[in-house]
């Protein structure tokens, strides 16, 4: 029977059925083929061609996994650069704008069974920001791009050019007033800075100043211009109020606003200095396996046993390559081959021993003090080694796990 014309009922009718997203269920992932219906679906599962290409996939299954998920990652971070670049955004408003395309790549035909999974997997490698909120997991794309980091390196070299030049002129002005001092010491004199007072006059009294007259021309100026300077703030400041120099001269003189701003831009960059040494402290005590023969841990893979082990716990028995690791499952009792991704920390109750397996203190053991669900952290205290007795706040989820007690 002869194929329909483009123009046709029946073509433009196939058409419009195939435009927009289709039912997930009749897609098959390892042939790209999306199937309207029921009938459909199972036509192609029975075709050659799909049998063919089980075969191919039935030789190294893992393979494909890891291909598909290579692929979905790119494209859901290349999309996410382009349209939000490094804007917060919702990961489930995303993922529908992303799935919106009809040509996408379905997250069940890689290792990630659930978007929750993903986000934290993007969180944990440090290609994304992740947090949860109330209203979900919201996440920000860090851009490690050559140019934007090469961009963003000439801005803080020019902002850097700017506050030298600020910084130069301050010193300058440094150098000049010490110059002064230093001429005013050798003609023994003081250039002590005066200190201000508070006007205080009554209501409709004026203001007044005396301003010496100029001496007429070719006559010598017997006292200079300093002298007359001081002598008229010693009057100034005497007749303000009475016996106020008496008592200000035992006093430590007031530091000036040059010398204020000074000290407070020293103590800023102090500051930020020893927190970059914190931080970049805090980096290289972190490692990307945490993995620990003895401690409780969750399996979170769906895929695990069909779903048989799914959220069971078990001991950690011996630990294979940092990344993988043999777990005894209490029940189902079995014994497990997993990858770390595949399973989670176990945060007990509050009093009960657990072993830090990240961060500055791993590999000693702790005992829970208090759990905060609201920042996904904990309070422990040490129970090992010469920091022992010490409280340690803020310690994330991931970098805390329970011991197996016998």
């Amino acid at each position: 029977m002869p194929k329909h014309g483009f123009m046709t009922a029946k073509a433009i009718g196939n058409r419009i059925k195939s435009k927009g997203l289709q039912k997930l269920r009749w897609f098959c992932q390892m042939c790209s083929k999306q199937c309207r219906d029921e009938n459909g679906f199972k036509c192609h599962t029975m075709s050659e061609s799909h049998q063919r290409m089980l075969l191919l996939v039935a030789e190294n299954p893992h393979k494909v996994v890891d291909s598909f998920s290579e692929e979905f990652e790119s494209t859901f971070l290349a999309q996410l650069k382009r349209t939000k670049n490094t804007l917060r955004v919702s990961a489930n408003v995303f993922y529908n704008e992303y799935i919106a395309d009809k040509e996408h790549l379905h997250m069940n035909a890689t290792r990630w069974s659930t978007l929750t999974e993903f986000i934290k997997y993007l969180g944990r490698t440090g290609k994304c920001i992740v947090d949860e909120t109330p209203k979900g997991w919201f996440l920000q794309y860090i851009d490690r791009d050559p140019e934007t980091i090469a961009r963003q390196k000439e801005l803080d070299r020019r902002n850097k050019a700017e506050k030298d030049d600020e910084t130069r002129q301050r010193e300058a002005m440094e150098i000049m007033m010490r110059r002064d001092r230093e001429a005013a010491a050798a003609r023994g004199e003081s250039l002590d800075e005066p200190v201000g007072t508070e006007l205080v006059r009554e209501d409709g009294q004026k203001v007044e100043f005396a301003v010496p007259l100029r001496k007429a021309a070719g006559a010598a100026v017997s006292v200079d211009a300093a002298s007359a300077f001081k002598a008229q703030m010693k009057a100034a400041s005497g007749s303000a109020s009475d016996g106020s120099s008496k008592a200000s001269s035992g006093q430590k003189r007031k530091k000036s606003a040059l010398e204020l701003i000074k000290e407070e831009e020293e103590a800023k960059k102090l500051a930020k200095l020893q927190r970059l040494e914190a931080e970049v402290g805090a980096r290289a005590q972190r490692r990307d396996y945490w993995l620990t023969p003895g401690i409780v841990v969750k399996v979170v893979n769906k895929k695990v046993g069909e779903g048989k082990y799914y959220k069971a716990k078990g001991v950690v028995k011996e630990v294979i390559d940092r990344y993988g690791a043999k777990v005894k499952v209490f029940d189902p009792k079995a014994t497990l081959t997993l990858d770390q991704d595949d399973c989670e920390t176990v945060i007990p109750k509050a009093g009960r021993a657990v072993l830090l397996v990240n961060g500055p203190h791993v590999g000693i053991e702790a005992t829970i003090r208090s759990i905060e669900t609201d920042r996904f952290s904990c309070t422990v205290e040490l129970t090992q080694g010469s920091r022992r007795g010490q409280v340690v706040a803020d310690v994330p989820y991931e970098d805390v796990c329970k011991l197996h007690v016998d």
